[in-house]
């Protein structure tokens, strides 16, 4: 009878993960089928379930509170995409729907993305943290040549330059090319020494483009789509304003006039500092990438370099408020590409973006296993308050979720001598 009960249990356990799923996960409208992990799929969690039903129907509630016109989820646990979905429209004034497949400029996230290829051509040797920017660029200077010396790819990524708070900014948005800018750069008085304090950039940040150009002789753009986009399977993915135009299948920008969202122009400001704020993505296409965030895509980018990535090197405020309204937030500061948020007993690696009128969150729990992103299609309480809600409704299960995990272990090792 034992024998006949635990077989019982193994086809549950293999059969279960696949019945959820069509819950929980948005049926595709791409004719193409939905890229799976190259990691065994989990077992589903029934807390976890539970709890993403409650989470979709707050999200519902925000979606409504703040008019968002169009946004899209997705939650992934450990190796496992387990919610991902689209709502609302991808235009305020028509009839298309937001879909898993809907594109998105992702706005400043892009920023984990070059820390991210970053660190994979650190790990293969191509790059390494602590080189100084001007022995891939000998032309490039800040104004003080002293401090121009000590600049590495590490105070580039953390945001450590010593320049003013969005140096140039400005000139971004006036659509000055990268090269202008960067040379511009000698021009700025210093407003700390090279590494002494944190302070945002755009122009600055990518100068990483520049070096990974310097350092491969390919394009920034071939490097993300060769190294980053095709291994993980972003079929949608792309970081150039033609791509996002050309594309049959996006979310309009929204902007408010007359006290509601309309759909506005997708335009071309900040393509010309792509490492900062260039990216285009669905987010299904997000959903593969914190697959690799959370350490399981070793042979794209190791967990080791993933720690470095996330490691603080700069203290820094909480750009979202509402990450420090979850629980009691200790401390935060900015890594490489990343925010990093310490509460008591969890830490959180996070980063948000704002591009024409286009809002995305993203936001890794390494503790817990979870990863949780948000792309809409207009700014507002959805994206603001999203992530933070799903956190809160995790934060009095993570027991429960992990008992649950911990009991399959050890029936897996029962089942599998």
């Amino acid at each position: 009878m034992k024998l006949k009960r635990y077989i019982f249990i193994g086809v549950l356990l293999i059969a279960i993960p696949f019945l959820v799923a069509q819950v929980v996960r948005e049926k595709p409208d791409a004719p193409a089928p939905f890229p799976k992990a190259m990691v065994k799929p989990r077992p589903f969690n029934p807390i976890v379930a539970r709890l993403l039903k409650t989470y979709e129907k707050e999200l519902a509630l925000l979606a409504e509170a703040s008019h968002t016109p169009g946004a899209a989820i997705a939650v992934v646990q450990d190796s496992t995409i387990v919610y991902l979905k689209g709502i609302g429209k991808r235009s305020a004034d028509g009839p298309a729907v937001v879909d898993v497949h809907t594109v998105f400029r992702i706005a400043s996230v892009s920023k984990c993305f070059a820390s991210f290829l970053t660190g994979i051509l650190v790990q293969d040797s191509v790059l390494h943290w602590d080189e100084r920017v001007v022995d891939r660029l000998p032309r490039f200077a800040l104004q003080s040549a002293e401090e121009t010396q000590k600049l590495t790819l590490r105070h580039v990524l953390s945001h450590a330059t010593g320049l003013p708070y969005h140096t140039y900014t400005n000139m971004v948005e006036e659509g000055a090319s990268l090269d202008s800018m960067l040379a511009w750069l000698k021009k700025i008085p210093l407003a700390t020494p090279v590494g002494m304090s944190y302070s945002y950039q755009n122009v600055a940040y990518s100068l990483i483009g520049k070096v990974i150009e310097s350092a491969t002789g390919k394009t920034y753009e071939d490097e993300m789509r060769e190294r980053v986009f095709g291994p993980l399977q972003m079929r949608t993915a792309s970081i150039d304003y033609a791509s996002i135009r050309q594309n049959p299948n996006v979310a309009q920008p929204h902007k408010m006039r007359g006290g509601k969202w309309v759909p506005a122009s997708i335009t071309s400001t900040y393509y010309n500092v792509a490492p900062a704020g260039g990216v285009n993505a669905s987010i299904s296409d997000m959903a593969q990438w914190m697959i690799a965030l959370l350490g399981n895509r070793p042979n794209v980018i190791s967990p080791a370099t993933l720690q470095q990535l996330f490691t603080p090197e700069v203290k820094a405020r909480s750009k979202n408020r509402n990450y420090g309204r979850m629980h009691r937030l200790s401390d935060s500061f900015y890594g490489l590409g990343w925010r990093v948020i310490y509460y008591p007993d969890d830490t959180l690696i996070y980063h948000g973006g704002f591009v024409n009128g286009y809002r995305s969150e993203v936001a890794v729990n390494p503790k817990e296993r979870f990863a949780v992103c948000i792309l809409a299609n207009a700014p507002g309480d959805l994206a603001d308050n999203g992530i933070p809600l799903f956190f809160n409704l995790l934060q009095p299960k993570r027991d429960s979720i992990n008992a649950w995990e911990e009991q399959q272990r050890k029936l897996r090792q029962v089942l599998v001598p």
